[in-house]
């Protein structure tokens, strides 16, 4: 066979039994997950560690082990505990290609701890923010464009880089019928922005995210609020941009002001607007590509940091939207050769139409 089953043993370094612990996860869940995910056996004792599996299997397994070890410890040396999250983001590392792994050293410090681009298109789409004044992050769901946007604009305000951060939405429904929803106006819009705070409170503290929301050092609104002013010095991001019309998005991005940054993220393929609108982000896409000071990131399914299910559901729909824009697509072409037969047969000399 030319990849048998075979064994490999090695030792776990450095040795400290709370950090193996947390490495081992839960009645070993972490192990069962990798065990699962590359249909190994592990077990151990102490900090030697005994794989049985495919050969090909092997050394991958060892080296995830190593990195989520790594990761059990913060940045002030105290040992922590991995999270099923940690463990299935290793493990897609460890699955992209070789090329694709050395280029994805990118980090963002935060006081929570450093925030990584987990492939080559999340390591580019951070290069690019800190690169561009302008960046666009289009893809499917759970690909981290919001994330790592929010991610960049905390290290931004951190750094002393803008004096502000600004996050904005439109308040469009996704296909549900709302109401009149009670409260001030914070209360209305909260539930449209709840992905932009959750994200905030994971890399500041709600203690200090709620202190910058009264300063106004942070500011999240809706989309129509944006309108009639010049935004400078800040850092904004606009989330869910496949919901804005096209004049919505121009408004938007005539709001940037000197010293600050906009990015820009969105998924095409789950546009709310109500039916005959065209989506603002689509628009952009055709009016600005050839616009060199704008940076154009595109995610695929591949670069799902989800569940893993959720790129095989992901793939699933990219499959069944190609598979019927190619029957529509067959269905126009035979439609217009039926139309040109009758035409191209009575052109032809030589023939009639009337029976002799």
């Amino acid at each position: 066979m030319d990849n048998p089953i075979t064994s490999l043993d090695f030792v776990l370094t450095p040795f400290d039994p709370q950090r193996l612990a947390f490495l081992w996860g839960p009645f070993d869940d972490n192990l069962r997950q990798i065990e699962r995910r590359y249909r190994v056996q592990i077990s151990y004792r102490d900090n030697e560690v005994h794989l049985v599996g495919l050969t090909a299997q092997l050394e991958p397994v060892k080296q995830i082990l190593e990195l989520l070890l790594a990761e059990t410890v913060n940045v002030q040396g105290k040992a922590i505990a991995l999270t099923p999250e940690q463990v299935h983001l290793v493990i897609q590392q460890q699955q992209q290609d070789p090329d694709e792994q050395g280029s994805a050293e990118v980090s963002i410090k935060t006081r929570k701890g450093s925030v990584k681009g987990r492939n080559a298109n999340q390591s580019q789409y951070v290069k690019n923010i800190r690169q561009h004044d302008v960046t666009f992050g289009i893809g499917p769901a759970g690909t981290g464009k919001t994330y790592l946007a929010v991610a960049c604009a905390v290290d931004s305000l951190e750094k002393g880089e803008v004096r502000r951060i600004v996050l904005t939405r439109p308040a469009v429904e996704a296909g549900e019928k709302l109401g009149f929803l009670p409260g001030d106006l914070t209360q209305k819009v909260d539930p449209y922005l709840r992905p932009l705070y959750d994200a905030l409170f994971e890399m500041l503290g709600y203690e200090k995210v709620e202190k910058y929301l009264e300063r106004g050092v942070i500011e999240i609104a809706p989309l129509a609020y944006m309108r009639g002013r010049t935004l400078s010095d800040a850092f904004i991001i606009l989330d869910e941009s496949q919901n804005t019309t096209v004049e919505q998005m121009k408004m938007f991005l005539t709001r940037i002001g000197f010293n600050s940054k906009a990015v820009i993220t969105g998924d095409v393929t789950q546009v709310d607007l109500p039916r005959g609108q065209y989506s603002g982000l689509k628009h952009a896409m055709d009016v600005l590509s050839d616009v060199p000071e704008l940076s154009f990131n595109f995610f695929k399914a591949k670069d799902v940091v989800r569940h893993p299910v959720v790129q095989k559901i992901v793939l699933a729909y990219e499959a069944f939207d190609a598979k019927k824009q190619a029957a529509a697509d067959a269905a126009k072409a035979a439609r217009l050769a039926a139309e040109s037969a009758p035409a191209a047969q009575s052109d032809t000399p030589g023939t009639s139409a009337i029976a002799d």
